[in-house]
């Protein structure tokens, strides 16, 4: 009876049709059934082979450990259980089976590299490093060892050292495919942009039709601020593959940073019917809506966001800012309140809190909000002028005092603060010390002059006032 060397073909052991591939085991253990392990050992190993790339893991064991228990001493079947092994996540047996292979072959390169791939899994990194390193002591040149060390760098983040190796692969292969992406991936991390464009490029001649590499080239293309080369790549990966979520996804950014509102709109409509768990999608329509001055589909849309992530504390804030645009008082409360209890370290929140509750006329809250912005973000200008004005507006006069000091202090020519402790001052019947405030007011921005006028018009013609100020 014939064996399956005539059903295989030798060089493409991938099968896209399950069917198919079923059929083939089931003639395989037909076969070893008819005429024993010894009349189709070669049908075996090719089936191990085709089922470790087909990810059919437990026939694979079935047909490994045949030959295994006729041939326990070959090391290229412990080779293979042990890469059915790690492809389980049974590391520590694959090692185990390694290291069996590598007593019956000691030094082979191919199970050497498998086991550190073994290793890394394990967290035994510089295991894998001496294991991978080994190799090329001996095969100075071995693509598969320099390439697997490349990797395991990157994933490290050390992506000099990772680029050092992948050059090498690429240098002693140039249609290594696979490394042109990791070099590309490497180099946008570094970051050495062009260098990154160059490499996907190069990845690109080899798989002109791999959307993720025109996606991560469409990446790169964004942080050199090539939006339009950048979406040209997007549409070549969405061409390739039209339920690519991720590329919708940044095609629509890409969109947005050029202006063009209504088609990122529409990308990120298309991103979130791909992936209705998807927040950042609907949070996107949402931020253009509101851009756009459409509040009710702005609304709409960062409610649909919190709806799918209830701790999106970005989108409560938004939504907040929004029902505040929108006159909805309450409810913009409720939402800068929700975005507090979900970021505690949330300045904007605090501070957004703090302007609604002044316009609602609750300035003691107000108050309180403005200073736990400040805990958070001691110097920002805005916030502590606010904190100045409404401790103004409520008579607590050192407290405002010391807060427009804090202005001057961030900004040592803020005019608008130098008035307001020159206002205390002369509330406070601090004649001179209001005189010295308005002198570096009226320095920094004449034009105060012309409020002060109308504000306090029986102290501006003062003859007193004038002297002091050095106009007589």
């Amino acid at each position: 009876m014939s064996n399956l060397d005539s059903d295989y073909n030798n060089d493409e052991y991938y099968y896209e049709d399950a069917k198919n591939l079923e059929d083939e085991i089931i003639k395989c253990k037909k076969l070893i059934a008819e005429c024993g392990i010894y009349g189709c050992i070669e049908s075996i190993e090719e089936i191990v082979q085709v089922c470790i790339e087909n990810e059919r893991f437990q026939d694979g064991f079935y047909f490994v450990n045949i030959l295994l228990e006729a041939f326990p001493y070959n090391s290229e079947y412990w080779l293979r259980k042990g890469s059915l092994e790690n492809a389980i996540g049974n590391f520590d047996e694959s090692i185990r089976c390694f290291n069996r292979s590598l007593s019956l072959n000691p030094g082979d390169s191919e199970t050497i590299i498998n086991r550190a791939a073994a290793e890394e899994n394990l967290g035994l990194i510089e295991d894998a490093k001496k294991s991978l390193e080994s190799v090329l002591v001996v095969e100075p040149k071995n693509e598969d060892a320099m390439f697997g060390l490349g990797t395991l760098y990157q994933r490290q983040e050390d992506f000099e050292k990772a680029v050092f190796y992948l050059k090498k692969v690429v240098e002693n292969e140039p249609e290594f495919v696979e490394a042109y992406y990791e070099l590309g991936f490497c180099y946008e991390n570094i970051p050495d942009l062009p260098k990154a464009l160059e490499a996907y490029d190069k990845y690109l001649e080899f798989e002109p039709y791999n959307a993720s590499g025109w996606y991560n080239r469409g990446i790169v293309l964004v942080k050199m601020n090539k939006l339009e080369k950048a979406i040209d790549s997007y549409e070549l990966a969405l061409a390739i593959k039209e339920d690519f979520a991720s590329a919708w996804f940044n095609k629509g950014n890409a969109l947005a940073d050029l202006g063009k509102l209504e088609n990122a709109i529409e990308c990120f409509k298309q991103s979130l019917e791909l992936d209705k768990y998807d927040e950042a999608s609907s949070y996107n329509i949402a931020n253009i809506y509101e851009e756009m001055g459409d509040l009710a589909n702005a609304i709409r849309y960062y409610s649909e966001s919190v709806k799918i992530n209830d701790q999106y504390y970005e989108a409560f804030l938004a939504r907040g800012f929004c029902y505040d645009s929108a006159g909805k008082y309450q409810l913009a409360l409720k939402d800068f309140n929700k975005a507090i209890t979900l970021s505690q370290d949330n300045a904007e929140a605090w501070y957004a809190k703090a302007d609604l509750e002044y316009s609602l006329g609750q300035l003691k809250d107000a108050i309180a909000s403005y200073k736990e912005a400040i805990s958070i973000e001691p110097d920002n200008y805005e916030i502590w002028f606010n904190l100045a004005e409404t401790l103004f507006e409520l008579g607590d006069w050192l407290e405002a005092m010391n807060a427009y000091g804090e202005c001057i202090r961030i900004n040592p020519q803020d005019a608008p603060s130098y008035y307001g402790k020159a206002k205390i001052n002369f509330i406070l019947s601090r004649t001179q010390e209001a005189v010295d405030c308005l002198k570096s007011a009226f320095s920094i921005d004449p034009s105060i002059r012309t409020e002060f006028a109308k504000e306090y018009p029986e102290i501006k013609s003062s003859k007193l006032f004038k002297k002091l100020l050095g106009e007589m």
